[in-house]
């Protein structure tokens, strides 16, 4: 791989990301299954911390955008989702040990990717006639943010389009209030997901030039997509939030089978 393949892929990547508030990681990690022949524990890795070097940025913008976090509701999302990314990390690694075959594991992430991806495109969609929930209840909000911290971190995505479909129906937000909360959420569990990375010491081989270039392109994908962000209405975000899930599913698809 190329510096500069690094760095537009994580830049196109996290700029949408911030935008739509799935991060990026969803964008990233098929690109370089299909593309970068890494290790797919590599490519979790590297995602991973580019799309939390993105959340740091796109949360620190975030601060004047007008789009506030309801900070009860959103932090026991949050820490929900930073226990979570703990468990899904250490999922992937006993899954990793049982199988041995990053082919029927990336089959499998990319089976996922698509069932998500799909329901979650049919409920951009058809969201106007669904009649959503204002979940209040702290427990349940927790519960809620650890799953999502759990899927994420097993898939290696950082976060996702569920994140934006989950919190929409649960809490009744509308699209720049979901971006904002999955940002947060992914704060929280690309930062235990790390943590437990180092501290297990099961960090991969990775280049630390591939890293570097992706995590410049994360800080300025973080930068452009929240000030983007800023400018666009709720459909704006909608319409890029749609044509990105498209882009997914495609990519994803073709993973598939080339794993199997």
């Amino acid at each position: 791989m190329t510096n500069l393949f690094n760095l537009i892929v994580s830049l196109l990547a996290t700029t949408t990301g911030a935008i739509s508030g799935i991060g990026g990681g969803i964008i990233i990690k098929p690109v370089y299954d299909a593309f970068s022949g890494l290790p797919i524990s590599t490519i979790n890795f590297m995602s991973g911390c580019t799309v939390f070097s993105m959340s740091i940025v796109s949360l620190l913008k975030s601060r004047n955008s007008g789009v506030k976090l309801d900070k009860v509701k959103s932090t026991t999302l949050a820490l929900g989702a930073a226990v979570g990314g703990i468990i899904g990390k250490q999922i992937f690694q006993l899954t990793k040990a049982i199988f041995k075959n990053d082919n029927f594991i990336g089959a499998g992430q990319a089976i996922i990717l698509i069932i998500m991806t799909l329901y979650v495109f049919w409920f951009i969609k058809n969201k106007e006639k669904i009649t959503m929930k204002n979940v209040n209840n702290l427990g349940i909000a927790a519960l809620i943010g650890f799953s999502l911290g759990m899927i994420s971190a097993f898939l290696g995505i950082g976060g996702g389009p569920i994140n934006i479909a989950i919190l929409a129906y649960f809490f009744n937000m509308n699209s720049k209030t979901c971006s904002l909360n999955s940002i947060y959420i992914i704060f929280f569990s690309q930062t235990t997901s790390l943590l437990t990375t180092f501290i297990t010491k099961t960090v991969p081989t990775y280049n630390s030039m591939d890293l570097i270039f992706m995590i410049i392109g994360g800080i300025a994908g973080g930068f452009i997509g929240s000030t983007i962000s800023k400018r666009l209405s709720n459909k704006g975000v909608d319409k890029i939030f749609s044509v990105v899930l498209m882009i997914i599913l495609i990519i994803c698809t073709y993973n598939f089978f080339r794993f199997i």
